[in-house]
């Protein structure tokens, strides 16, 4: 597999840590991690799918492309679909009832599940690394957004969504050719090990 992707996803994840440095919203009570870790899971929402679609591009992988495109948009339907039919409200007291689930891990979930699902545990248990980062960034961060529910509930739609319409990538083993000229035939085969 291409590794483009994935020194695009680490520069993804050092500009959004970056950027918490201009944050100016500090009111006291929280801590300077408090604000980084949850700007980490606004980019990781985002870099998630987004590597995992570039990944099926870089390698040309146009099914895969395909797979991705189908089990985001069920993601994030059946995500919106709960965040206004359970109408649960959000921890803390807040007067908002759209919670669970997590919006932010849903979507870092099925990035880094379909990761995992096309193209092995090699990337795919970084990409459930930054997930569950991501899960951890709305329970934890300043604002408090989500509670585990909300995390878990994140986590099995965007898993289950790619699950769903997701089949493991497969480089064909062997690839046959075949071309001739007035003069020459020449039949070629070609095997590959990854």
């Amino acid at each position: 597999m291409n590794r483009r992707w994935v020194l695009l996803l680490i520069f993804l994840c050092y500009f959004g840590m970056c950027n918490t440095y201009s944050q100016d919203g500090n009111d006291g009570t929280h801590e300077r991690w408090e604000y980084i870790l949850e700007d980490t899971g606004d980019v990781l929402q985002i870099a998630l799918p987004l590597s995992a679609g570039l990944a099926t591009i870089f390698q040309k992988d146009y099914q895969g492309t395909k797979q991705l495109a189908f089990s985001y948009a069920t993601t994030m339907a059946l995500t919106y679909t709960l965040k206004y039919t359970t109408k649960r409200q959000r921890p803390e007291g807040r007067t908002s009832y759209d919670s669970f689930p997590s919006g932010h891990t849903s979507s870092a979930f099925s990035g880094a599940s379909f990761i995992q699902r096309r193209y092995g545990w090699k990337y795919g248990k970084y990409a459930y690394i930054l997930a569950a980062l991501t899960g951890v960034s709305r329970m934890e961060g300043p604002d408090g957004y989500h509670d585990i529910w909300d995390v878990l509930g994140g986590a099995a739609v965007g898993i289950g969504s790619t699950y769903i319409f997701t089949k493991p990538y497969e480089n064909p083993k062997i690839e046959v050719s075949f071309s001739a000229n007035k003069d020459m035939k020449l039949l070629t085969f070609r095997w590959n090990i990854n």
